[in-house]
């Protein structure tokens, strides 16, 4: 690729991301444009069946096999995905450091230069409002990735800190490579040793001469790794990543599996498994701007019932709360006093006999119940959990598990039904449809072993 298609390629991307943002109330195709990956020229080679959905603003392919393929890939294989519709925010300056480190619940005292920190950020009252991954970058310069980096850029606006944030969303992409095959993939295609990176570090390579930086994360519990690169050449690293893949197995990983992997990682994705609070202030995410939850769940106190708070998603902390400033903490002190949490993330794992009734019942007789989508619906959806017919949590993230041979999802329970084995129920459908009681066991988290941390010297 030339440098000049390559500034063409960059440009049109940016200039299609401020038409999206400033349009973003205008009907689409007639006055709001549609938003594609970077990698969309590559990615049309093998998407068969032209279908696409959105993830934030961008459009994704679906399938580009077939879900079950894909959705096995990580345990097999690996894949390549893309998430370059993640928010990506540089926040630099002399209080960069200073301002994330009380944004967020994480100690960053010792940050090195390459590492990566999971970066959960509180409102006053202890909710979370966002949260995504940090990487430091340089002394007084951090990347931001989330699905949503308003509320960041908002509060970094209601302060005085010496620091400046930057949107470079559609500058860059960001491909996931996940699965045993993950390292043999990066290391053809780089042509370099890259068992050098540590689990949660990354440094910078080339690929074709294209300056990328390669980051060892685990979003699917396996070994894996994101690259991050410019938009200008995102196509072209896609295509060679699929052929240094091939002899590996590696499989093009559709939006219509993308979520599966977080569920049997264990993982609560915002705005699915989820509510942040920023949705009530000027921070509010852009991309959870339509629509509402479904599911069984009936809130009980407005909107904060579908809030949670850092312990309840397993982001708490081993010792009690530090004494170190950052928002929120007052309320999680003020919880803790009272004993709060009293809900943890648990698993369940759905009776299959239950979950068949429900994907056959088109075939039968009687009222049919909502229906069941798989490996899981689009959008966010709240169960209720019952036992005793008494409501005990609310399941998320509901999907079919082909590496696990069932449905599965997460859940927020209270502490008494917590321990794995217990039997609890699930509520499916919408209230005012015919409702089914689906039978689930509780299972500890992950799902899986948890393989993020595989020592790579030895393979």
């Amino acid at each position: 690729m030339s440098r000049r298609t390559s500034v063409d390629i960059a440009e049109a991307q940016r200039s299609t991301y401020e038409a999206v943002l400033r349009l973003k109330d205008a009907p689409f195709i007639a006055e709001r444009p549609a938003y594609f990956s970077p990698a969309a020229a590559a990615q049309d080679e093998s998407n068969t069946q032209g279908a696409f959905a959105p993830f934030a603003q961008i459009l994704l392919p679906l399938e580009y096999t077939n879900w079950i393929e894909e959705s096995a890939a990580h345990v097999t294989s690996c894949y390549l995905g893309d998430w370059s519709s993640l928010h990506k925010v540089v926040v630099r300056g002399r209080e960069a450091l200073d301002f994330l480190a009380w944004l967020g619940i994480r100690d960053l005292s010792r940050f090195a230069h390459g590492q990566i920190k999971h970066h959960v950020q509180l409102d006053q009252s202890g909710w979370v409002a966002s949260e995504g991954i940090l990487c430091r970058l340089d002394e007084e310069e951090f990347l931001y990735t989330a699905g949503s980096g308003d509320w960041l850029i908002w509060q970094l606006s209601q302060g005085s800190w010496d620091a400046e944030i930057q949107d470079v969303s559609p500058d860059r992409f960001i491909f996931g490579i996940q699965g045993p095959a993950a390292l043999d993939t990066l290391e053809k295609l780089t042509g370099e040793d890259l068992r050098d990176i540590a689990f949660s570090r990354s440094r910078m390579s080339r690929i074709a001469g294209v300056p990328v930086r390669v980051l060892r994360t685990g979003i699917s519990g396996e070994l894996g790794y994101e690259l991050h690169g410019p938009a200008g050449h995102a196509s072209e690293i896609w295509s060679a990543t699929v052929e240094s893949g091939g002899r590996f197995g590696i499989r093009q990983l559709g939006l219509r599996s993308q979520p599966v992997q977080h569920i049997e990682a264990g993982i609560a994705t915002n705005g699915l498994d989820y509510l942040p609070a920023s949705i009530l202030t000027p921070g509010a995410p852009r991309q959870f701007r339509r629509g509402t939850p479904g599911g069984s769940f009936v809130p009980e106190n407005g909107i904060t019932d579908y809030f949670r708070k850092p312990g309840e998603l397993g982001w708490g902390f081993r010792k009690g709360v530090p004494d170190r400033d950052f928002q929120g903490r007052d309320a999680l002190a003020a919880d803790a006093a009272e004993g709060e949490p009293r809900r943890t993330l648990v698993g369940l794992r759905w009776h299959s006999e239950d979950v068949a009734g429900i994907l056959t019942a088109h075939l039968g007789e009687g009222e049919l119940p909502d229906p069941m989508e798989v490996p899981r619906g689009r959008g966010p959806a709240f169960d209720q959990v019952l036992v005793g017919g008494q409501r005990v949590g609310v399941s998320t993230g509901r999907t079919v598990s082909v590496n696990l041979r069932a449905t599965i999802s997460l859940c927020v329970i209270d502490d008494d039904h917590a321990t794995p084995g217990s039997e609890v129920v699930v509520l499916w459908g919408r209230p005012g449809t015919a409702q089914r009681e689906v039978r689930a066991t509780v299972s500890a988290l992950p799902f899986k072993p948890d393989r993020r941390r595989t020592d790579v010297s030895a393979l």
